[in-house]
């Protein structure tokens, strides 16, 4: 998620029929092509690289099948039958089938990472944050941008550029105007030392 953008709600509804690994021919980098369903419809999103990965490691983990209870002597270790074949995901099953969000709450909880420096608390929001902020300090255009998350460069300028103090470029605010040559400025004995004269 903080590779692609995707929120919450977006990222539960995925399933792997949904998302297609391709080669960019951009960057020639590997990357997710993604059709998103959510609250705003049906949308479309290419990741960032380090996203691929991820999704591989979903992509090749066994399906969770119920095994019943443990069996509790030798004899019913005997009579159970061998255990089923590891079975990859369908296409239509999805690629989060657990409580994602949860998760990831219990992970920031254990880490002591769950509220930031201003006391608000983190949640698998922040993971679409993440990606919205690295992608605008990277240089990023901003309407492709909001394209790619199916937002509103409105909503960008109002909720995230303002965090990235890295897209500030000094040289654009810190100008001065050139003095012509020979311009001098110097304080006069009898005025207050605040006021300025310019000699020529």
């Amino acid at each position: 998620m903080a590779n692609t953008g995707l929120r919450p709600d977006e990222a539960k509804n995925l399933q792997h029929r949904d998302v297609q690994m391709v080669k960019d021919e951009a960057t020639g980098e590997l990357i997710l092509e993604i059709d998103v369903r959510g609250k705003r419809g049906v949308g479309y999103c290419k990741s960032m690289p380090g996203a691929v990965k991820a999704y591989q490691r979903l992509l090749n983990r066994g399906k969770w099948e119920p095994q019943g209870r443990k069996p509790r002597s030798e004899k019913e270790k005997a009579r159970r039958p061998e255990p089923l074949p590891l079975k990859l995901p369908e296409p239509t099953d999805l690629v989060f089938p657990g409580d994602h969000s949860g998760l990831f709450n219990k992970f920031l909880g254990q880490e002591n990472l769950k509220f930031d420096r201003e006391g608000k608390p983190r949640t698998a929001y922040s993971l679409r944050h993440t990606y919205i902020c690295l992608r605008l300090i990277e240089g990023a255009d901003i309407y492709a941008l909001a394209k790619n998350c199916r937002t509103s460069v409105e909503m960008i300028q109002k909720f995230y550029a303002a965090h990235t103090k890295d897209m500030l470029d000094a040289s654009s605010i810190n100008v001065r105007k050139p003095r012509k040559r020979g311009q001098a400025v110097e304080a006069r004995t009898d005025e207050p030392f605040f006021l300025l004269r310019a000699r020529t």
